[in-house]
């Protein structure tokens, strides 16, 4: 039995790749409005996921639609307060989380995952967080993994970090926390949910490591348009020199530099920008210092320093050398022209697939337990009846 998907806030479509890799879950309906990432899912899916999360015309697909399990990572917004007369989910009116919310509330799918970035956890002082709990759990009657509700007062109770998950501890050498939230629907299941087999969500990957280290990750020896020029280099070494002066921690870093045993790289960000900075390569060749690059105001370094790739990002993301790989073939590829600006967008903007492939075998194993459980009950009702 496959259970069926909706993906919202697609992107390139990680999330829902690393449910599929279970076997056990397909997709149905998908949202995304950036016409880059649209372009890139519909290469890789055969699936036009253009639709405006936010719209009623969506919501009302949405809600023609059978599925059951909701998937979505969206923008850690703020929410306005107003009051305690308010509901839950009027309180979150106005952000993104609300359109998710509504959707959950319209259509009850048996259960959903999240995915935010590490700062929601301390947006506005916790508060961002706390409302979000209180609307899936007090609000919408969803039970959370990792959240307890107080038998007197019905408060929620959580520790907020164990909804964060590392991608260096699912396989691949890149340090990147993100929030997730797993949720099973209290009105379909009821009490089955008192008393799961699993309580908390996985921290590791217990497989083999895809990738040891940046060492089993990158291309050396790559093309000289990668690496910085030496004013760029310089720029960049004068930039961190002042911001260390100060006694801030900004500057550029080279993650596989002489010395490091085990080297890993920094979070990829989506804007790539101090993302690419933050993640120089160290790879020298003779003939590339000092020759002259188009499109480069001054001659390449002689250090050997670049940046990673697009390609790098890719494995790093899981998405190259790993998701796609079919028969020893990998079928990765981005549509003919993507840049690599989008490339790199695509990618810092995407999910760690191993990290969702895990979370999704986690799913898919409270599921199975929910409804066998649910049919035992039905046919104990049955026989009870017919007994009568």
């Amino acid at each position: 039995m496959k259970y069926k998907t909706i993906d919202l806030f697609a992107g390139i479509g990680g999330i829902r790749r690393g449910f599929e890799m279970t076997g056990r879950f397909e997709n149905k309906l998908s949202a995304e409005i950036d016409k880059y990432a649209c372009k890139t899912y519909m290469h890789l899916y055969d699936e036009d996921p253009f639709n405006d999360v936010t719209s009623e015309e969506f919501k009302t697909k949405v809600e023609n639609t059978t599925y059951d399990v909701l998937l979505g990572g969206f923008p850690c917004q703020a929410f306005s307060i107003a009051g305690k007369k308010e509901g839950f989910l009027d309180q979150t009116r106005g952000t993104l989380f609300f359109d998710i919310a509504d959707i959950l509330n319209r259509t009850r799918p048996k259960a959903f995952l999240l995915e935010n970035v590490e700062g929601l956890l301390r947006h506005k002082g916790g508060q961002t967080i706390q409302v979000i709990l209180d609307t899936l759990v007090r609000g919408l009657n969803y039970h959370v993994i990792g959240v307890e509700q107080s038998p007197v007062s019905g408060e929620v109770m959580f520790t907020p970090n164990d909804f964060l998950l590392n991608s260096k501890n699912f396989g691949l050498p890149q340090n990147r926390p993100r929030v997730y939230f797993m949720g099973f629907d209290r009105n379909y299941y009821g009490d089955l949910l008192n008393d799961l087999p699993i309580k908390e969500l996985p921290k590791s990957r217990q497989k083999e490591p895809i990738f040891n280290d940046l060492h089993d990750l990158l291309d050396y020896g790559n093309e000289a348009d990668f690496y910085l020029a030496e004013g760029y280099l310089s720029s960049l070494k004068k930039h961190r020199d002042k911001h260390k002066g100060k006694g801030n921690g900004f500057g550029y870093i080279v993650v596989n530099e002489l010395g490091i045993e085990n080297p890993i790289s920094n979070a990829l960000l989506a804007t790539g920008g101090s993302g690419k900075e933050r993640n120089l390569v160290y790879d020298p060749q003779e003939h590339i210092g000092g020759m002259v690059v188009k499109g480069k105001q001054t001659p390449l370094n002689n250090e050997g320093i670049r940046l990673m790739t697009p390609r790098e990002w890719g494995k790093l993301q899981g998405f190259i050398g790993y998701a796609f790989v079919e028969d020893g073939i990998d079928k990765f590829s981005f549509p003919e022209k993507m840049s690599k600006i989008q490339q790199y967008k695509q990618f810092g903007n995407s999910v760690t697939i191993p990290v969702i492939e895990v979370l999704a075998e986690t799913m898919v194993t409270i599921l199975d337990y929910l409804d066998y459980e649910l049919t035992q009950i039905k046919y104990s009702n049955i026989r009870e009846k017919s007994q009568v």
